[in-house]
């Protein structure tokens, strides 16, 4: 059995590029995790510096970030990850608003 490396990426066109051209060795090794049982309800994924999460979503907002993505010439999931990191950098440089 070969173990797939996943190597580090430079950009997020890179690492989208390479997850598209190993969606079948990815494939792969799934089922042989999941056929010797390493796969399981709830598994988290952590790979070198990536957590692999599932966030429950409204499909409207799916279908929306599909053509976003589209537009922009990445995977959709891609395209959420950059958005996530990009609205958590903006939250934690913006000064808190008081509510009272």
């Amino acid at each position: 059995m070969s173990e797939l490396v996943i190597p580090s990426f430079a950009t997020e066109a890179e690492e989208s590029a390479w997850w598209e051209a190993n969606e079948g060795a990815l494939a792969d090794e799934f089922e042989r995790a999941t056929a010797g049982g390493r796969i399981g309800p709830g598994t988290l994924v952590i790979t070198g510096d990536s957590t692999v999460v599932k966030i429950p979503m409204d499909p409207d907002d799916i279908a929306k970030a599909r053509v976003q993505a589209a537009e922009r010439g990445l995977r959709y999931q891609t395209y959420l990850k950059m958005i996530i990191h990009e609205a958590l950098r903006k939250a934690e440089s913006s000064p808190q608003s008081a509510t009272t």
